[in-house]
């Protein structure tokens, strides 16, 4: 036996647990909950409907008037008699659902 050759036996085997670890915790920590949150938004763009208030990226505040034929496209009133046509993935998040957690949060 050589000098440089001493070591534990199977300490590979100790390092691809450990790897494979990381990776798991990895996937339950970060990729999980990504891909869970891009479904969910994508649900939410998807079921947007006439009456529904929203806020767009921009933080733009309004109410749904209208959901275009074209299915992409919104007519979003962001005050009385003033409208502005967007596309659905410009919506950030519910208004309403913002302001119940805001006040279950007091």
């Amino acid at each position: 036996m050589m000098a440089g050759q001493g070591g534990q036996p199977g300490g590979g085997s100790a390092q691809l647990i450990i790897m494979v670890g990381i990776i798991v915790v990895f996937y339950f920590f970060m990729i999980r909950p990504q891909t869970k949150k891009a479904k969910d938004q994508k649900n939410f763009i998807n079921d947007l409907k006439k009456g529904d208030k929203v806020v767009t990226i921009a933080g733009i505040h309004g109410t749904i008037n209208k959901v275009n034929e074209d299915g992409t496209t919104i007519m979003l009133e962001t005050s009385p008699g003033s409208y502005v046509k967007l596309e659905k993935s410009a919506i950030s998040l519910d208004w309403t659902k913002g302001l119940q957690s805001g006040t279950a949060a007091k």
